[in-house]
C-alpha cells in the first residue's frame, strides 16, 4: 500500500511556494518569478516517489489586495487548504516575519490543523530568521488574554487554550538538488496508506489552456519586471491539436492604450521575444512543438471583468 496525501501550500506572496513544488515534482509545474501575484491559480503539482504519492496544491501568495483580482487571490489562497490532508506554510526565512507570515500562523493556532509543516526556505541566505520565526509562532499560539465566550477551547479563567499540535518545522533550499529533501521527508511522514490519487505518471492535472496561459504570462514578467505585471492578463482563446504539433492562439489584455506598445515594444520586438521563449518552454513541457499566435487588446478594468476571470481560471469556485 502505497503512503499518499494532499498537501496545501501556502505562504506569502514571494515566499517560494511554485520553486519548491517544482523541486518536489522533479518538473516545472508552476511559473516563477520574482514579482507579486505570478501564481493566480491553484495549480496541482503530483509528487511520484517509491513511498508513493502526493497532491501537493501550489497557492496564490498572500499580499496586501488591491482590487477585484487581488481580493479574488487571497480568498483563493485561504481556502486552498481546507479538505487537505496537510498544511504545509511556507516563510521566507531570509527576511524577518511579515504581516502575512503572521497571519497564516495566526490561521494555523486558531485552526488547529492536525498536520502542520513549517518550512523555513531559502535556508542559503545570510542572514537566516529562524528565531523569529519560531518566537513569531510562539506569541501566535500563546494563549489569549481577551475575553472569551464560553464553550470549547476556553479555561476556567476565559482565556483561549494553548494550541496543542506543534508544527513540525523544516529548512529548504528550494533553488538547489537535494535541497527540499527535508520538505518532502516531512511531508511523507504524515503521508498515511491508500490508494493513487492519479496515474504515476501524471506532475499536473493543470487545464492546458491555463498552463500555455501562465508560460506566456511568465515571459513577459521576465521581460517587464516591475513596470506592469499586475495589468497584464493572458487569455489562450484556442488550441489545435495538428497531430505534431499544437496551434494557441492567445489574447494579452492591457489595462490602458499607453500600455500596449510597451507589451508591443518597438517594432514588435517584445512580443516576439516572448513568443519565441514561450514556444520553447512549451515545447520542453508538452514534448510537441507548440507554434503561439498572440495579439494585445486594451480591456479597460479587466481584472474586475468576472467573465474574464472566469475564463482565465481566476475564480475557480469561489462565485
Amino acid at each position: 500500500m502505497a503512503k499518499v496525501a494532499t498537501v496545501a501550500v501556502v505562504g506569502r506572496t514571494n515566499a517560494g511556494k511554485s520553486t519548491l513544488v517544482n523541486a518536489l515534482v522533479g518538473e516545472k509545474v508552476s511559473i516563477v518569478s520574482p514579482v507579486e501575484q505570478t501564481t493566480r491559480n491553484t495549480i496541482r503539482g503530483i509528487v511520484a516517489d517509491p513511498r508513493g504519492q502526493l497532491v501537493l496544491l501550489d497557492t496564490p501568495g498572500l499580499h496586501k489586495a488591491v482590487g477585484t483580482l487581488g481580493t479574488l487571490l487571497n480568498r483563493m489562497a485561504r481556502m486552498s487548504a481546507a479538505g487537505t490532508d496537510i498544511t504545509c506554510v511556507v516563510f521566507d526565512a531570509s527576511q524577518e516575519p511579515q504581516l502575512e507570515d503572521i497571519g497564516w500562523m495566526q490561521r494555523v493556532a486558531k485552526e488547529k490543523p492536525e498536520k502542520v509543516v513549517f518550512v523555513l526556505n531559502k535556508a542559503d541566505k545570510s542572514p537566516f530568521f529562524e528565531k523569529m520565526f519560531r518566537d513569531a509562532w510562539q506569541e501566535a499560539s500563546a494563549p489569549s488574554t481577551s475575553p472569551a465566550s464560553p464553550g470549547a477551547g476556553t479555561s476556567a479563567e476565559g482565556a483561549q487554550a494553548p494550541s496543542t499540535f506543534p508544527p513540525l518545522w523544516v529548512k529548504s533550499i528550494s533553488t538547489t538538488e537535494g535541497g527540499a529533501k527535508p520538505v518532502l521527508d516531512a511531508l511523507f511522514g504524515f503521508a498515511e496508506d491508500g490508494e493513487l490519487l492519479f496515474d504515476e505518471d501524471i506532475v499536473t492535472d493543470y487545464p492546458r489552456k491555463l498552463a500555455i496561459a501562465d508560460v506566456i504570462r511568465e515571459k513577459y514578467l521576465a521581460h517587464l519586471h516591475q513596470e506592469l505585471p499586475h495589468e497584464l492578463g493572458v487569455v489562450v482563446k484556442r488550441v489545435a491539436d495538428e497531430g505534431s504539433r499544437w496551434k494557441a492562439e492567445a489574447e494579452v489584455l492591457v489595462n490602458r492604450p499607453s500600455q500596449k506598445p510597451i507589451v508591443i515594444g518597438r517594432s514588435a520586438s517584445t512580443i516576439k521575444a516572448v513568443r519565441k521563449a514561450a514556444e520553447r518552454e512549451l515545447k520542453a513541457i508538452f514534448g510537441v512543438p507548440v507554434s503561439l499566435e498572440l495579439w494585445v487588446n486594451v480591456e479597460p478594468g479587466w481584472m474586475k471583468n468576472k467573465k474574464l476571470l472566469a475564463e482565465m481560471g481566476y475564480l475557480g469556485g469561489l462565485v
